[in-house]
């Protein structure tokens, strides 16, 4: 039998010199990225954002934003030529987690209803369908609603 090496993946806070790659892979998984500005505004305002780097490299990242007892994803991506590996369950986990340690007891996000990929791992995860953005998201022909998604943590 032949020994596979697993990758080895590391969960780190997004640094500014983190933001081409960053940057980079936005542009590679949607239509209408964020721009480096905006990645870099998240920084200055200390929104949890996070990467998710294997074997060094960066393949993801997640931003949170947190308050009042409600975390926010604001943004989530994983590597177009990595997905379907388990790193976007992984990095959702661990933005959990993060949630979870700021002091959320709710998590909400956003979702395009052309997305059904992303839609089952966030239902997967525990999320569930609480409204709609009407024309949230720009799309090649107008607009695109949100699906709103919400995950309650467990009272301890």
């Amino acid at each position: 039998m032949v020994a596979v090496a697993r990758p080895s993946l590391e969960m780190r806070a997004m640094r500014r010199e983190d933001l081409s790659r960053v940057s980079e892979l936005e542009s590679a998984s949607y239509d209408f990225p964020w721009t480096m500005g905006i990645f870099g505004d998240c920084l200055k305002a200390g929104h949890p954002s996070w990467v998710l780097c294997m074997d060094g490299q960066i393949i993801g990242y997640g931003i949170l934003s947190v308050g009042a007892g409600e975390a926010h994803v604001l943004n989530v991506c994983i590597d177009p030529e990595q997905r379907g590996r388990g790193f976007g369950r992984h990095l959702m986990r661990r933005l959990l987690d993060i949630a979870r340690w700021n002091g959320a007891d709710r998590v909400f996000l956003e979702v395009r209803p052309s997305n059904p990929n992303a839609q089952a791992l966030y239902t997967s995860l525990g999320f569930h369908e609480i409204g709609r953005r009407p024309r949230y998201y720009p799309a090649h022909q107008g607009r695109e609603d949100a699906i709103v998604m919400a995950m309650d943590f467990p009272v301890s």
